[in-house]
């Protein structure tokens, strides 16, 4: 079996890898921990076999590094986004105290001045709070070691799965995608860990390329 960890499993994007993990053939030899600070909002998933709850914190390393002993991947379904990234350097610390390698971590679209025309500069302006911090859990995850995934997320809806992929050296093309589209591409990382391995991608729909603002 191949046990893979979800933290902020009860996420909208988190809750869409979960049933298609439960759901399709392809992954019936994964397992899944949850990881999410109220498991009552995952009972529905609390008989399943395949599936182990776990109740904790981001912010609190023996919780992050209990869920992460004896993992094969870790996907972290939430942006960094403390002061200190602290929740980065968490899950990067646990990882190496525990041996396992494989992570995914979600971000923001932005990071590296990479959106371009009116949208980016709007896009800065509204995740200019947030920017550093982003910023630098990327560069704690491409400095680590660890065989890491960085998934720069775009302005999110809920239509249906249709997206490019655009690398760390690449302009970002699109300004919006669905949260099935993010899920999807978790989902082939978990179906081949060695899909995008080392890199920082870019996911939207390319549909949406040229938009001055988010399409929902």
């Amino acid at each position: 079996m191949k046990k893979v960890l979800i933290m902020a499993a009860n996420g909208q994007i988190s809750r869409l890898i979960e049933d298609r993990v439960l759901s399709e053939k392809a992954f019936d030899e994964v397992e899944l921990t949850l990881f999410l600070r109220d498991k009552n909002r995952l009972a529905s998933l609390a008989n399943n076999e395949r599936v182990t709850l776990i109740e904790g914190s981001l912010d609190n390393y023996d919780a992050v590094k209990n869920a992460i002993k004896g993992q094969n991947l870790v996907f972290v379904g939430v942006v960094d986004h403390t002061d200190d990234n602290h929740q980065t350097k968490y899950v990067i610390e646990a990882m190496k105290e525990t041996g396992v390698k494989r992570v995914v971590f979600t971000n923001i679209l932005g990071i590296y001045d990479e959106v371009p025309g009116e949208f980016g500069r709007w896009n800065k302006q509204m995740v200019a709070s947030g920017l550093e911090s982003a910023k630098n859990s990327d560069k704690l995850l491409a400095e680590s070691g660890l065989a890491y995934t960085t998934l720069r997320l775009p302005w999110l809806n809920d239509r249906e799965i249709v997206y490019e992929i655009t690398h760390k050296d690449e302009t970002y093309f699109g300004v919006s995608g669905s949260r099935r589209s993010i899920a999807d591409v978790v989902l082939r990382i978990i179906a081949d860990p060695s899909f995008l391995v080392n890199d920082s991608v870019g996911i939207a729909d390319p549909a949406t390329e040229g938009k001055t603002r988010p399409v929902y």
